[in-house]
C-alpha cells in the first residue's frame, strides 16, 4: 500500500505564522483608531457618568464623596414617578403614530409609483427636508402653531369656526399631548424614508402572484409585505424609541418642561438637575436610568428579531 504525503494547505500555513506577524497582516492596525475613538468619545463618558451617579458631586465644587444618597434622593422624589409616566406616554404615543403613519405613507408612495402617479418624488423630497429640520426649529414652529394668542395659527382657524381658543401649551393635561403631536410630525418623515426603502425590497412577482390568486389588499399586506419588511419595522421601532426617549431640543424650545412640570421628561429632568440645580450626581443618576431604559428596549427589539430568525 502506498502512502501519499500531501503538502499542508495554505490555511494551515497561515495558522502556523508567528502571532506578531498575524497581527501585522491582519486588520488590527486598521481597527485601532476606531476602537480608540469609541473608547475616548463613547465608552469613557458613559463610564464617567456611571461613576458620578454614585457621588454627591455638584457643579462648582471640587469636593465630593462616593455614596448612594443620589440614587435615594432621585428615586424617592415625589415627582419622579409622575415624570416617568409623562415620559412613557410621550414615547408610546410618538412611537406608535410615527411608525404607523410612516408605514402608511410609504405604502401609498410605493403604490403610487407602481401606478406611475405623479407627485411621488415631491413627497419623498418633502420627507427628506422635514428630516433635516433641527429639533429646536421644529419646537419653535409648533410653538407658533399652538400659540393661544391671536397670532396662533391653529387657534386662528379654530376661532374662524366659532369655537373658543384651545390651551394647547398652558393646560397641563393637553400640553403632553401637544408635544407628542409635534414629535409625531417630526419622526414620521425618517420613519417613512426607512419604510420606503424596506418596501422597495419586497418582490413584486410575489405581490402580482398573490393578486392573481385573488388575495385582496389587506391579505397581501399581512401575509407578504409585513413579513418581508419585519426587520425594517423592528429597526424603526428601536430607533424611534431611543430617539424619543432622548428628545430634548424640541421640548426645550416648545414648552421648557412646562406648564409646571407637566412636560418634563427624563432627559429634560437630567438637564435641569445638572445645569439649573447644579446637582451633577443626581443628574447623572437620571442619565443612568435613561441609559438602562434604552439598553432594555434595545435588548427587547434585538431579541424579537433573533427569535424570528430562529423560527425560520
Amino acid at each position: 500500500m502506498a502512502f501519499v504525503h500531501s503538502q499542508p494547505s495554505a490555511a494551515v500555513g497561515l495558522h502556523r505564522k508567528p502571532l506578531w506577524r498575524r497581527i501585522k497582516e491582519g486588520p488590527v492596525f486598521f481597527l485601532v483608531p476606531l476602537f480608540a475613538m469609541l473608547l475616548l468619545f463613547y465608552l469613557w463618558p458613559v463610564l464617567d457618568v456611571i461613576r458620578l451617579s454614585f457621588t454627591n458631586s455638584k457643579i462648582g465644587s471640587a469636593e465630593y464623596t462616593y455614596t448612594l444618597d443620589s440614587y435615594v434622593q432621585v428615586l424617592t422624589d415625589p415627582s419622579f414617578v409622575p415624570m416617568l409616566g409623562i415620559t412613557f406616554v410621550f414615547v408610546v404615543l410618538s412611537v406608535v403614530f410615527q411608525t404607523g403613519l410612516g408605514f402608511g405613507i410609504a405604502l401609498l408612495v410605493c403604490s403610487a409609483e407602481r401606478r406611475n402617479t405623479r407627485g411621488t418624488l415631491f413627497v419623498r423630497t418633502v420627507a427628506l427636508i422635514t428630516w433635516a429640520i433641527p429639533g429646536v426649529v421644529i419646537g419653535i414652529i409648533w410653538k407658533m402653531l399652538f400659540d393661544e394668542s391671536q397670532a396662533g395659527i391653529l387657534n386662528y382657524f379654530i376661532q374662524l369656526l366659532g369655537m373658543k381658543p384651545i390651551a394647547f401649551l398652558s393646560n397641563q393635561d393637553l400640553a403632553k399631548y401637544s408635544i407628542s403631536l409635534a414629535n409625531i410630525w417630526r419622526g414620521t418623515a425618517p420613519t417613512m424614508i426607512l419604510m420606503y426603502a424596506g418596501l422597495k425590497t419586497v418582490p413584486t412577482d410575489m405581490l402580482e402572484a398573490a393578486e392573481v390568486d385573488g388575495a385582496v389588499a389587506w391579505q397581501r399586506l399581512i401575509h407578504i409585505i409585513v413579513p418581508s419588511v419585519r426587520p425594517v419595522i423592528l429597526t424603526n421601532l428601536l430607533l424611534n424609541t431611543i430617539n424619543t426617549f432622548n428628545t430634548f431640543d424640541m421640548i426645550m424650545s416648545l414648552t421648557g418642561g412646562g406648564p409646571g412640570r407637566s412636560t418634563e421628561v427624563l432627559v429634560l429632568n437630567a438637564y435641569n438637575r445638572i445645569f439649573s440645580q447644579l446637582q451633577l450626581g443626581r443628574g447623572a443618576v437620571v442619565a443612568v436610568i435613561l441609559l438602562l431604559i434604552n439598553m432594555t428596549m434595545s435588548f427587547v427589539y434585538i431579541r424579537l428579531g433573533t427569535q424570528k430568525e430562529d423560527l425560520e
